[in-house]
């Protein structure tokens, strides 16, 4: 009943009428005809699909190597420290689109040049640029989020870990069943909020000729030569994916117990 009234305010009603209002607009001014051509020929699917997978294996590889470039700065000894930190440091200071140009125009076009290479299994692979497009997102949020995990990892109470040597518990046990999991669900609100920007960033593989979603848009633009239709419908589709990215890890927050301190 309370959030009835909440809705029912003045200033909300004028709100939720100003977005029907567009909504109802955009429907009816803008051009539509072209979305049931490009859907029909596959090239929207292919676009979202290639969007996914290469979020979601950028998303799993990066969570792997960031968890042991933060412990590597938590708990590791100097000359895996100081590589670890100066790793994220890099990663952190350069724009996500300097560091994929660098590694697809800069050190893909150096493969050519190496005729074993080229004989090898890998080529065929090191031709496609979807490669470059996942070790760069990888090694980007690895960056961030090592940083992130080695805060999390210097979080967790030293009394707990000083407990568990002392009843003998061995020190990957102690990492695995103790250390890991608290400084995982310290850190998970940043990872969550760092998903979403790797989504978002997705979009810069475009420019190295990837087709996502984003290079969709950007052929339907440069095919019938409209331009804010693929742009609003290309809005809608990242709102949407961010939002059940939002809510999967509100859900995965809620099943952690309470956060010791």
């Amino acid at each position: 009943m309370k959030s009835l009234r909440e809705m029912t305010k003045p200033h909300r009603l004028l709100i939720i009428a100003l977005v029907l209002a567009a909504v109802v607009w955009c429907a009816e001014g803008l051009r539509w005809d072209w979305v049931g051509e490009y859907w029909a020929s596959g090239v929207v699917l292919e676009g979202l699909t290639n969007t996914l997978w290469i979020w979601a294996i950028s998303w799993g590889a990066g969570l792997f190597f960031a968890v042991w470039l933060g412990l590597a700065q938590a708990a590791g000894p100097w000359y895996l420290a100081l590589p670890a930190k100066i790793y994220c440091s890099i990663i952190r200071g350069t724009p996500l689109l300097l560091q994929l140009w660098a590694l697809y125009y800069g050190l893909g076009s150096l493969f050519p040049e190496f005729p074993w290479l080229r004989s090898s299994f890998l080529w065929p692979y090191l031709r496609e640029a979807w490669p470059f497009a996942v070790v760069a997102l990888t090694f980007s949020f690895a960056g961030y989020e090592g940083e992130v995990m080695r805060g999390a990892f210097l979080g967790v109470s030293r009394g707990q870990l000083e407990a568990a040597r002392a009843f003998g518990v061995p020190r990957l046990t102690a990492l695995r069943r103790i250390w890991f999991p608290q400084a995982f669900q310290r850190a998970l609100p940043t990872v969550g909020n760092e998903s979403v920007l790797l989504l978002k960033g997705t979009a810069l593989v475009s420019t190295i000729s990837v087709l996502d979603i984003f290079a969709v848009a950007d052929q339907v633009r440069s095919d019938t030569f409209i331009t804010y239709e693929p742009l609003l419908l290309l809005a809608v589709c990242y709102m949407v994916l961010t939002g059940v990215l939002v809510l999967v890890f509100r859900y995965i927050e809620r099943m952690f117990p309470a956060r010791v301190a």
